[in-house]
C-alpha cells in the first residue's frame, strides 16, 4: 500500500517546485520492511550474535557506535599466542597477519539523549571473540584493526585513541543479518558490496511536553537534487530512506508507533532537506 505526498502541506518555498518531483516519492506503509539486498552468487546470509559495544567519534563531535558481534560462519585468524603475536607485530611481516571480519553497513540509531548517531556491526569468529575477551592485548589489537577497517571502508576519521567499551550495553540499536562470501578471497575481510552514506538527521516530537502527536524528521541530503532520486519507506516503528549519489541509506527504528498512511514527505531543493511528518498513534488510557 502506498500514499502520495499531500501537496497541501507544502511550504511557500516548496510551492515553487515541480509537483512531479513529489509524486515520485512514495510512502510504503507496511508493518514489516523486507531487506532489498539481492541474492548474490557464492554468498550466504548470517545472523550475528551480540558481543560488546564500542563508543567513539568520527571527527571531533559525531558519535559512532561499533557493535562487535560473533558468528561461527566467519573463519578464525591464525591461532597465535600472545607472545607470537607480539613478535610478529615487531617483525617485517606484521602486515601479513589478517583478521577475518565482516564490516556491516551503517545504521542510524538514537543515543540516550535522543540524538541521531551512526552504528556499525563488525562480526568476527566466535572462537576468536572468546580469545579477544580473555586477553586485553588481543582485544586492544583487534579493536584497532576493526576501527581502521571501518575508517578505510567508509572514508571517515574515527578518533581511535578515545574509544571506550560500554559497560552495561552489548550493542547499540539492533543487529541485522549480513551476507558474506562463501568462497575464499585474497582479501581477508568479507565486505558488503556497497558503501552507503549515512545522512545527518534530526527527529523532533510535537508537542515537546506530554505524549507526542506527531514526529518531524529533517534529513539532510546535500548530494540530492531531486525527490525522484529517493525512495522512502515507513513502517509502524521504522523509517528507511534510500537513494541519491553515494548512495544515501538511513534505516532507523522510531520509539513510537506512527501512522504511515497519514504521513507526508516534502523535499526542499534549495536546502536539500527532506522533511517527513509522521502522526503518532494515540496512546490508549486505562479502561
Amino acid at each position: 500500500m502506498a500514499s502520495q505526498t499531500d501537496k497541501s502541506l507544502l511550504s511557500a518555498e516548496l510551492e515553487e517546485e515541480d509537483d512531479e518531483e513529489f509524486r515520485q516519492l512514495l510512502l510504503q506503509a507496511t508493518q514489516k520492511i523486507q531487506s532489498a539486498m539481492p541474492s548474490v552468487r557464492d554468498s550466504k546470509p548470517i545472523q550475528p550474535q551480540p558481543g560488546f559495544c564500542i563508543k567513539t567519534h568520527a571527527g571531533s563531535q559525531e558519535k559512532v557506535f561499533v557493535n562487535i558481534c560473533r558468528s561461527l560462519d566467519i573463519p578464525p585468524p591464525p591461532d597465535l599466542s600472545r607472545q607470537e603475536l607480539e613478535c610478529l607485530l615487531e617483525s617485517d611481516s606484521a602486515s601479513s597477519f589478517r583478521i577475518p571480519m565482516s564490516l556491516g553497513e551503517p545504521h542510524a540509531e538514537l543515543d540516550n539523549s535522543g540524538n541521531g548517531c551512526a552504528a556499525y556491526d563488525v562480526v568476527i569468529n566466535t572462537g576468536f571473540f572468546s580469545k579477544v575477551e580473555a586477553d586485553p592485548f588481543f582485544k586492544e589489537f583487534f579493536i584497532t584493526v576493526a576501527l581502521e577497517g571501518l575508517a578505510e571502508k567508509y572514508k571517515m576519521d574515527i578518533n581511535h585513541p578515545e574509544w571506550r567499551i560500554l559497560k552495561n550495553r552489548k550493542f547499540m540499536g539492533s543487529i541485522s543479518g549480513q551476507t558474506i562470501r562463501t568462497k575464499s578471497s585474497p582479501v581477508i575481510q568479507e565486505m558488503d558490496f556497497s558503501s552507503p552514506v549515512l545522512p545527518k538527521f534530526t527527529i523532533l516530537a510535537e508537542p515537546a511536553g506530554g505524549p507526542p502527536e506527531f514526529l518531524l524528521a529533517d534529513i539532510h541530503l546535500p548530494r540530492v537534487g531531486s525527490a525522484r532520486e529517493l525512495s522512502l519507506e515507513l513502517g509502524q516503528d521504522r523509517v528507511v530512506l534510500r537513494g541519491g549519489p553515494g548512495p544515501y541509506l538511513l534505516d532507523i527504528y522510531i520509539p513510537h508507533d506512527i501512522v504511515p498512511e497519514h504521513s507526508h514527505a516534502r523535499f526542499h531543493r534549495r536546502t536539500a532537506v527532506l522533511t517527513v511528518k509522521m502522526p503518532v498513534q494515540p496512546q490508549l488510557g486505562p479502561p
